[in-house]
């Protein structure tokens, strides 16, 4: 939930160095602190504080209040919302958000995030925080402000943006006065609607009769005032807002995101309020009920209101009343009823399809309090959006389909359970580096009969689905083969020889499928590439004090066998990788794993953990570091190794990890 700031406003008078190389002392800051933990109220929360701290510096006449008008207000709200809810919201970090004021009229603010390196909600590990990545949603910011950066010091990141007061609409130019300490307590929402224009303006009371239908706008020079400002922000800033929205859009993969990042961007600058309805894709044409243009399926994602009081009620009134658009694939606007009741006001609304790749995919609605209505350049470019919109939800759904595929695929690839062997613990870490597709490095750990487990640890060259197809054929070969009696090394000559035949026959296929529709026959070695595998393969047998375990390696990093006293040594022979040399003849190692001896088997994404220029097994670094294992059980070792393994470089593994541990009991 948002946390409720404490306040120290004061003016700060600079020369115009940005915050963070500004010499003030933190008494002659206007700040708040706010911990905010992810909620949709953290931002309301950071522009109350800053439209506090405004009213108060207007009413106690500090130099350069006398520059701020109702536009400069409403562009440093925008800006501390993005700022706001690029911090908290999305990366779920508490954040200190400090506003400032020159002698010139020039407001700054900036956002402190006190966990720079905390990974964004929904990941598993802590990255370094990298400017090129971190932040690209704030180029919205630069589209209001004169400048915006970003400052690191070792345990913060810092935001900051300038909004000028030069160059910027006046009151003088707008027919009024410079905003007053009321008018931004009233603007803030605080007291509802205001009414007059200039020095005559003051908080609506039920006395005063009617509110304003736009919340502020109560004749016609107040009309006229809020069309003055829709002009002058369309010329200058449209087509670089569409630019911002459209790269803050595009990076998003998750659709409800999409509709939150819509709300914010509609309001409060095209719109006083908005929805976003998301129809159940899965339903296909059959969501539209008999009546026109009714979605069975559609859920209303997001709703946005500029005061966040009226949500509620707002989302109230439109899940009563959804849209019914007459011609569901037509994505320009269409009147909408505007919800009287939930709003206690009048004004416009409108429904834009969001339509991309021919389906449609939801609804998005506006709405703007006022006799006013919104003016076509508005309303087009609100149609430019929602086309945008659609598109970051048609590829945020694509690629959500696409992640189910890949993780039912990945299921069905690896083992539902790891067998426990009687007087053998087992531990297991497998970490796939493309948490959307199927990873390349597969295991297994299964009873084979008669007394017998057998146990893989495998690397497939690639990834994706080429890697699947070869994981799809190994891993139950191995167990039929295994329960069929065959030993170690007749199941790997075996496995060999069908990875042959599988690449052989997939060629052939292709050449005569190439020949079919005209093309040139295919040259050998033009084909598909033969399916290259590193496996660790071996059988257990307990016996009384111990397990025998007979092993192969083909062209897989060698397993380790760590004794009581840390003493280390591989316990095989490399060989070539499976599906490379035609009737290979794979051979075998046996020895006795005895209680508190423990074996290490891992891929290449433990040995080959970079660092720079260097490998975590340089100068058997892996053998160093199991040795540093002795007296801990199975899971500890594991745990041990992979948090080394971790550590070794800055950034996450960058391939995927597996490795396995049997420690005789």
């Amino acid at each position: 939930m948002g946390a409720i700031p404490t306040q120290r406003e004061t003016a700060s008078h600079l020369s115009g160095a940005p915050p963070h190389t500004a010499g003030a002392s933190a008494q002659d800051l206007g700040r708040a602190h706010v911990a905010l933990l992810g909620s949709s109220l953290a931002p309301g929360a950071a522009r109350a504080m800053v439209r506090a701290a405004l009213a108060d510096w207007c009413a106690r006449g500090l130099p350069g209040t006398e520059q701020l008008t109702e536009h400069l207000a409403a562009d440093v709200l925008v800006v501390v919302s993005e700022l706001v809810t690029n911090a908290v919201v999305h990366a779920g970090t508490d954040v200190e958000v400090v506003c400032l004021m020159e002698e010139t009229g020039t407001v700054v603010v900036e956002t402190a995030d006190h966990h720079p390196s905390r990974a964004p909600r929904g990941g598993d590990d802590e990255t370094p925080a990298d400017p090129s990545e971190y932040g690209r949603g704030l180029r919205l910011v630069a589209a209001l402000s004169e400048a915006w950066g970003i400052t690191y010091r070792p345990g913060t990141k810092t935001v900051w943006a300038r909004l000028p007061a030069a160059g910027r609409e006046t009151a003088a130019d707008a027919g009024g006065d410079a905003v007053t300490a009321e008018q931004i307590e009233a603007y803030a929402g605080r007291e509802g609607p205001w009414t007059g224009h200039g020095p005559d303006a003051r908080p609506w009371t039920e006395a005063a009769g009617e509110p304003p239908a736009d919340g502020g706008c109560a004749d016609a020079a107040d009309t006229g005032l809020r069309g003055l400002r829709d002009r002058e922000w369309l010329g200058r800033g449209a087509l670089s807002f569409l630019a911002e929205a459209s790269d803050l859009l595009a990076g998003q993969l998750d659709e409800d995101l999409v509709a939150s990042l819509t709300g914010q961007l509609v309001v409060p600058r095209l719109a006083d309020w908005c929805g976003v309805w998301l129809e159940d894709e899965s339903l296909g044409r059959g969501a539209w009920s008999d009546e026109p243009g009714t979605a069975v399926g559609a859920r209303l994602a997001r709703v946005w209101h500029a005061g966040e009081g009226h949500i509620d009620e707002l989302r109230l009134a439109l899940e009563k009343d959804p849209p019914r658009a007459r011609d569901p694939w037509r994505s320009g606007p269409v009147g909408h009823p505007w919800p009287g009741d939930a709003l206690g006001t009048q004004g416009a609304a409108l429904a834009y399809r969001l339509v991309a790749g021919g389906r449609p995919l939801g609804t998005l609605v506006i709405g703007r309090a006022g006799p006013a209505g919104f003016p076509d350049e508005i309303t087009g470019l609100v149609e430019d959006l929602s086309r945008r919109v659609a598109l970051a939800i048609g590829a945020a759904r694509q690629y959500a389909r696409q992640a189910t595929i890949s993780a039912v695929l990945q299921r069905g690839l690896l083992p539902g359970a790891v067998a426990e062997i009687p007087g053998v613990r087992s531990a297991l870490v497998y970490e796939p580096r493309d948490k959307g597709g199927p990873s390349g490095d597969f295991y297994d750990l299964f009873p084979a009969g008669d007394g017998r487990w057998c146990f893989a640890v495998g690397d497939v060259q690639g990834k994706g689905p080429e890697a699947a197809v070869v994981i799809g054929l190994a891993r139950p070969w191995l167990r039929l083969l295994a329960r069929e009696q065959y030993g170690v090394p007749d199941v790997l000559d075996r496995l060999n020889q069908l990875l042959l035949d599988d690449a052989t026959e997939a060629a052939d296929a292709a050449a005569r499928a190439l020949v079919a529709v005209g093309g040139p026959p295919v040259a050998p070695g033009d084909g598909p590439q033969t399916r290259f595998l590193s496996l660790l393969y071996g059988e257990l047998e307990p016996f009384e004090g111990g397990v025998r375990c007979t092993l192969a390696s083909a062209g897989h990093p060698l397993p380790l066998l760590l004794a009581p006293d840390g003493a280390v040594r591989a316990v095989a022979a490399p060989q070539t990788l499976l599906g490379v040399v035609e009737d290979a003849a794979y051979t075998s190692e046996t020895f006795e794993l005895r209680s508190g001896e423990t074996l290490l088997c891992v891929t290449d994404g433990v040995t080959e953990r970079r660092s720079g220029s260097r490998q975590f097994d340089d100068g058997d670094g892996l053998a160093a570091a199991l040795a540093g294992c002795a007296g801990l059980d199975a899971g500890l070792v594991a745990e041990r190794i992979r948090r080394l393994v971790h550590e070794f470089g800055p950034r996450p593994p960058e391939d995927d990890l597996a490795l396995l541990v049997l420690q005789a009991e």
